[in-house]
């Protein structure tokens, strides 16, 4: 096998598509520290309990695993940067009110999450803890949906579940780890045959309930058809009551439901959310409320919040136009050289064309020329 052969869905990023990438990366941190979002820099690597603990199998497929050769320990190669956000708003800041941080990196995972999909993301995303209200979950949702509009995404649709329904429907029945990922997996795919075999045993309520979700998706009208179908299951009204809530203020948005989504992480406890672009299938963004996640590290607090791939976000806007640059020659002398000087001092992109290398590819597309006229270095138009 040829040396430059990367792993699959592995890839470099090339100059054009790097820029762009880094270009979205520093205007949605920008925006989340315009909502007052702090950022953090958790590492890459860690003891894999603190990784995995109660964040369910899915993520633990997902996660890249290996021994440390300092402790003997076994370590883990973050497939999600969430739970390391819980750990440092638990442990480390430990402050008794609201705590809203953000952060940005790559993830690694095991298999792509999605066709065509990167196995080294570069995740985005943000957290509020400390609130229990549903406003925690409006701002999450607010704060996603500017981070698209500042990206140039067009077209959104918010499609929203909450876990807690699924959960109702189980209350009381005794559902091992293995049969739950059946019946989370048939939820997904619509599968009714599936759903209705795994769930022959069921108390009636619970597995009419079960079947009754698989239909319980699209608009607002949804909620009236889940409220008739699952009046008798206690704490549904509720719930569903909390999703009318966010849906009436997303001003301006498309909003959807499905009642059945359990797609993601095992560490969702409440609402949760998807936003998709213009006819795509997988969701560019996704969050929602997981107020168990820092449990394990010794303190429970409500948190909400949502992430995204940016390079999955940079596959589906148009690029932006290349910053106009100023073309200059090469040379020793201090006059032409502080003239460059001064122009990368006042944000210019200025490149020096080296010797022999004048009819090369104007990969900047320099609009602009530094020239020598009457004893001054001026900038002309090419």
């Amino acid at each position: 096998m040829s040396a430059w052969v990367l792993p699959d869905h592995i890839a470099d990023v090339l100059p054009s598509e790097a820029r762009h990438i880094e270009e979205l990366r520093r205007g949605l941190l920008d925006t989340a520290r315009c909502y007052g979002y702090e950022l953090v820099m958790p590492p890459l690597l860690e003891h894999l309990e603190s990784l995995l603990t109660g964040t369910g199998e899915a993520l633990d497929l997902q996660t890249f695993k290996l021994v440390d050769q300092l402790s003997g320990r076994s370590m883990g190669l973050r497939a999600d940067t969430t739970p390391q956000v819980a750990r440092i708003d638990a442990h480390l800041l430990n402050r008794k009110g609201v705590t809203r941080l953000c952060y940005c990196g790559p993830v690694l995972h095991t298999r792509p999450d999605r066709p065509h999909a990167t196995r080294e993301p570069l995740q985005i995303g943000a957290q509020l803890a400390g609130h229990a209200g549903l406003e925690a979950d409006l701002e999450a949702l607010q704060l996603a949906r500017e981070c698209l509009r500042v990206a140039e995404v067009r077209d959104t649709t918010i499609d929203l579940a909450d876990v807690r329904i699924v959960r109702s429907l189980l209350a009381g029945v005794a559902v091992d780890a293995s049969l739950l990922s059946r019946i989370h997996g048939a939820l997904a795919a619509k599968d009714a045959s599936e759903l209705a075999s795994i769930t022959r045993d069921f108390p009636a309520a619970s597995r009419e309930g079960l079947l009754a979700l698989l239909q319980l998706y699209g608009d607002e009208s949804v909620l009236a058809e889940a409220d008739k179908a699952l009046k008798h299951i206690a704490g549904v009204s509720e719930v569903l009551s909390h999703l009318r809530w966010l849906a009436s203020r997303l001003d301006g948005a498309v909003v959807t439901f499905d009642l059945a989504d359990l797609r993601g992480y095992a560490y969702y406890s409440g609402t949760r959310f998807a936003i998709y672009g213009k006819g795509a299938s997988d969701a560019l963004v996704r969050g929602g409320r997981y107020d168990e996640v820092g449990a394990v590290f010794g303190r429970n607090r409500p948190a909400a919040g949502f992430s995204l791939d940016i390079k999955q976000l940079v596959s589906v806007v148009s690029p932006r136009a290349l910053k106009a640059a100023i073309r200059a020659p090469w040379g020793e002398a201090s006059d032409v050289n502080a003239a460059i000087a001064e122009l990368r001092r006042q944000g210019e992109t200025v490149v020096c064309v080296l010797p022999g290398h004048g009819s090369e590819v104007d990969e900047f597309h320099c609009d602009r020329e530094l020239v020598q006229v009457a004893g001054q270095w001026v900038v002309q138009a090419v």
